[in-house]
């Protein structure tokens, strides 16, 4: 099937320009003004684009409309078990919203346990997804024991199984997910060696839970405590430590979640020098400060890192605009209200995690409608850097030969986030009553449309494995 989408305003990471898109097959086939295939057209309306069997081409009228790539979640906890339960989005449920927010792509994390094997460990997961997944997808992979060595010599099958990228904790110790700094270092190596990345966690998990005995025992234990016992230094310390290791061998490192200012600038210091450090942030970074933990529903945005003060947002919203951070991701990892309150006393209880993957890019694009920043960095942010230091050659860019992955974007139309028009399986969300000013109305996933004005038409299982290319 071709679709023709006319007089849109494409944005790309460096420009935005009117022009018509071609697809066909999936894939874009041309961009260009004044396209025309000849008068064999069904004319959506209101921008659906419905076809008939006899069709050759879908029109897609995108006049006042802009044009972007799907984004690209590369931080997403679907189906995880953490803190005694399972977070709250299936692969089935964390794709639709997903599509629902313009992300054609997510990035899940496998975690592999002692005794097994990187490719096993995420075949167990992608056999999981696969009949769930209503976007595309792909995996980092979790490793938390080397298997005495031999995982090290796993890494180039993994590699050329599509997984080359790596995550180390260098918290959650009593979890058993924790590495030292020799097994980080090790990964670091092997990782670099295979044209792999390794993906960071970074807070000092020592400091954290001595913070957390002594204000068990002196009765502290609401939501604020959450955020005392991991405040700014606890991560920067730990940033500062991945990014001297990173040096020190030269390999690549990209930090999630950053949340701090400390950390934040070593890891830019580091990058501006020409070293390959990468840094991602989140959005409930960028909109709340660490007051939320003094709010009556502070449980509910218990994550970790935990969201820090106004000094560190600000930080991260200069970095934003500069180009020092280079993705925007989610941690998306919901729990339900119910199981939040396990901590309503005792915020070691509290499931760590927050709603987000249907938020990013429409608070991203929102952002850019208010002028913090331009549409071009938003795309960059969300889906043309993510796709280059994840190896997505066919994701993140509107550029012909690549995969139809396009979002139509209405600059005009107002939003407000309730729990009641998201389409994830969770009960609560951070996000609940934040205003918005431009939001997606369509969303197409390899030339068909799965989201159109506020409804999921997608079908789970239409998405498909991403077999990533390495960094050689």
């Amino acid at each position: 099937m071709r679709i023709l989408f006319k007089n849109g305003t494409l944005v790309t990471a460096t420009e935005s320009y009117v022009a018509d898109l071609m697809v066909s097959d999936g894939r874009i086939t041309a961009i260009g003004t004044n396209l025309s295939i000849g008068t064999n057209l069904v004319i959506g309306t209101n921008l659906s684009a419905g076809c008939t069997d006899n069709a050759d081409v879908t029109l897609v009228d995108c006049s006042g409309k802009m044009l972007l790539p799907g984004a690209i979640d590369v931080h997403t906890h679907l189906e995880m078990p953490f803190g005694g339960t399972v977070s709250a989005d299936s692969y089935l449920s964390g794709t639709r919203a997903a599509a629902c927010g313009g992300v054609t792509t997510v990035f899940d994390y496998p975690m592999q346990r002692k005794g097994h094997g990187l490719v096993e460990t995420v075949k167990s997961r992608q056999a999981l997804c696969a009949p769930q997944a209503c976007v595309d997808y792909a995996f980092h992979c979790i490793i938390t024991d080397l298997n005495g060595g031999a995982l090290l010599d796993e890494f180039a099958e993994a590699v050329d199984y599509g997984i080359t990228s790596f995550k180390c904790f260098l918290v959650y110790k009593k979890e058993g997910m924790m590495v030292d700094d020799a097994t980080l270092i090790k990964v670091m190596l092997k990782a670099k060696e295979t044209g792999a990345i390794t993906n960071l966690h970074a807070e000092n998990p020592d400091v954290i839970d001595m913070n957390v005995e002594r204000f068990l025992k002196e009765g502290k234990t609401s939501a604020w405590y959450h955020y005392l016992s991991r405040p700014e230094f606890v991560e920067a310390e730990a940033d500062k430590r991945a990014v001297h290791w990173a040096k020190s061998v030269e390999a690549p490192l990209y930090l999630v979640h950053m949340a701090d200012k400390e950390g934040l600038e070593t890891a830019i210091a580091a990058k501006l020098a020409g070293h390959d450090i990468y840094v991602e942030t989140c959005p409930q970074y960028l909109e709340f400060t660490s007051d939320v933990y003094k709010r009556e529903d502070g449980r509910n945005f218990v994550c970790s890192p935990p969201i820090k003060g106004q000094e560190s947002q600000d930080a991260l919203w200069a970095a934003i605009r500069n180009g020092t951070i280079d993705t925007v991701a989610t941690d998306h990892c919901p729990f339900q209200s119910y199981e939040k309150d396990w901590g309503r006393d005792d915020f070691t209880k509290i499931p760590n995690g927050c709603a987000g993957v249907e938020n990013l890019y429409p608070y991203m694009l929102s952002a850019a409608n208010a002028g913090r920043i331009s549409f071009s960095r938003a795309v960059a942010l969300c889906a043309t850097n993510p796709a280059k230091i994840f190896g997505c050659t066919q994701k993140g860019s509107l550029a012909i030969g690549k995969d139809a992955d396009i979002v139509v974007y209405d600059p005009t139309k107002d939003f407000t986030i309730s729990v009641t028009n998201m389409h994830s399986d969770y009960d609560h969300t951070i996000w609940e009553g934040k205003s918005l000013h431009g939001y997606p109305v369509q969303t197409w996933l390899r030339g068909r449309l799965v989201y159109d004005n506020g409804e999921f038409v997608g079908e789970p299982g239409y998405g498909q494995y991403i077999r990533r290319t390495s960094r050689k």
